[in-house]
């Protein structure tokens, strides 16, 4: 049997569950990559290929040189970099491409949300006076709060934040989700928390914290996505399912 090759570009939950349900199909050769910024990343149900590609023209040259059927972008919804390499890998390639990008949160009753386009704008929102502040964001973009050295800082993530901010006050916190709504809130209030701000990842592993913020009253700077609106999306792994074989129904021919 030929089967169709298919890589898909990994680093999330959904990433993960869709190589397991693809690894269960006999015609399908799944391949999962991770960028490897994750010191301990979680075991993958199919082969991993660990490292970056050198930009847009190396994923191509990847793309061309394994002669993949199928590229899956289902990285993090702020992984902007490779998602825009993989449009233009995909496109030079003639390689078909799906994004699989969870929903992001939507504001409900007794939200406190001030949207922002990015993290330095997030920055600006905070204002000058000085405030405790939860920097839920991951470790890779905190440095753009040194910005703003009269604010304290809890920032917490998965690996160490390198090299450490230069804001004076600043307290690391290393955890990995999924985070419960209530111990969330002892977070908070134990850190006497002013102010948090998060990406708009969407899902459940980190929603606790924008659900203690509306049960504290407390304001939330929500950094936006960004979204060509160019490439196919699937916003459940279960979507992505039914459009692989619409997008990509056979192999390539290989050649001799």
């Amino acid at each position: 049997m030929d089967k169709r090759r298919i890589l898909v570009l990994g680093g999330t939950a959904e990433a993960r569950e869709l190589a397991g349900r693809l690894a269960l199909r006999a015609d399908l050769d799944v391949t999962l990559s991770l960028a490897g910024r994750t010191a301990d990343p979680a075991p993958q149900p199919v082969p991993v290929r660990t490292g970056g590609f050198g930009g847009a023209d190396g994923l191509a040259a990847f793309l061309q040189g394994n002669r993949i059927d199928l590229l899956i972008d289902a990285t993090h919804p702020f992984a902007r970099q490779i998602s825009a390499n993989a449009e233009r890998a995909a496109e030079a390639t003639g390689t078909p491409l799906i994004r699989l990008e969870r929903a992001g949160w939507r504001p409900t009753e007794g939200d406190r949300w001030t949207r922002v386009a990015t993290l330095s704008d997030a920055v600006v929102a905070l204002g000058s006076t000085p405030l405790r502040v939860f920097l839920a964001i991951g470790r890779q973009e905190a440095f753009h709060f040194d910005a703003a050295p009269q604010h304290h800082y809890l920032v917490r993530s998965v690996d160490p934040v390198e090299p450490p901010l230069t804001a004076p006050s600043v307290d690391y916190l290393l955890a990995r989700g999924p985070f419960a709504v209530e111990d969330e809130i002892a977070l908070l209030r134990d850190r006497r928390i002013d102010v948090i701000v998060s990406k708009n990842s969407g899902g459940e592993a980190t929603y606790g914290k924008i659900a203690a913020a509306r049960a504290l009253g407390l304001p939330v700077v929500m950094v936006d996505r960004g979204n060509s609106g160019r490439v196919t999306t699937a916003e459940t792994v279960e979507e992505a399912l039914r459009l692989i074989d619409h997008v990509a129904p056979g192999a390539r021919k290989r050649g001799v």
